[in-house]
């Protein structure tokens, strides 16, 4: 897969863990700093917000222009760690925060959240139905996706294209709620579409990509992967 690749990361990082025991203190710190990794590819998003080809431009900025976006994956050989000295660090740990569809995803639905609680909270702007399902939807989507990014990690294809499928449908209730008449007559509701369209067509993109490569994964002979 290319960059959306993350197939073969998962068993080998944590099997490289070793003795390595981590507190509550530890998983806090590596916690925040992947809650980092969303805010930073945030950032980019909004700066690129209007380049055409902005996932793309987004996903170099993040160092993800590799042909992998899992460069963590990388096994050096036996020569390799041979000559590494007998105190370097421990391996970096590898957890499904550390996705690079993950952090895209996650980071892209909150650029669609945080303005949409701000306003939607005052009935005089929002319909309260209108608030609730549109939130309810972005929820939905947010969650069957996330399913799908834990099916790649376990290499299983076709659930996470399932599951994908799925995000696309609670994605399209999004578009169909912004979309209707009624929401249109709400100029708040029109400002919001114009700037949620491009995030929610992104997430779309991104996500048929995914798919389509394990599609490819899945109509690969099983002699190729030997």
């Amino acid at each position: 897969m290319s960059d959306f690749d993350t197939d073969g990361g998962l068993e080998g990082d944590w099997e490289d863990r070793g003795e390595l025991a981590w507190n509550e203190f530890d998983w806090e710190r590596y916690l925040r700093e992947q809650d980092d990794s969303i805010h930073r590819y945030l950032g980019f998003y909004e700066a690129f917000r209007g380049t055409p080809n902005r996932i793309d431009v987004v996903a170099e900025q993040m160092g993800w222009d590799q042909g992998t976006w899992a460069e963590e994956d990388e096994d050096p050989g036996d020569e390799e760690l041979a000559s590494e000295p007998a105190d370097r660090p421990e391996p970096e740990i590898y957890t499904l925060h550390k996705n690079p569809i993950f952090i895209a995803t996650k980071a892209i639905y909150l650029s669609l959240k945080r303005p949409w609680e701000l306003t939607a909270g005052d009935a005089a702007k929002v319909p309260p139905a209108l608030a609730l399902g549109f939130l309810a939807s972005l929820h939905r989507g947010e969650e069957q996706a996330v399913q799908a990014i834990h099916a790649l990690d376990f290499g299983d294809y076709a659930m996470a294209v399932s599951l994908f499928k799925r995000a696309l449908s609670a994605l399209n209730q999004s578009l169909s709620l912004l979309n209707a008449d009624s929401a249109q007559t709400h100029r708040t509701v029109r400002e919001f579409r114009d700037q949620a369209l491009p995030a929610l067509f992104d997430l779309r993109e991104i996500w048929l990509r995914v798919i389509a490569e394990c599609r490819d994964e899945l109509d690969r002979p099983v002699d190729e992967e030997s």
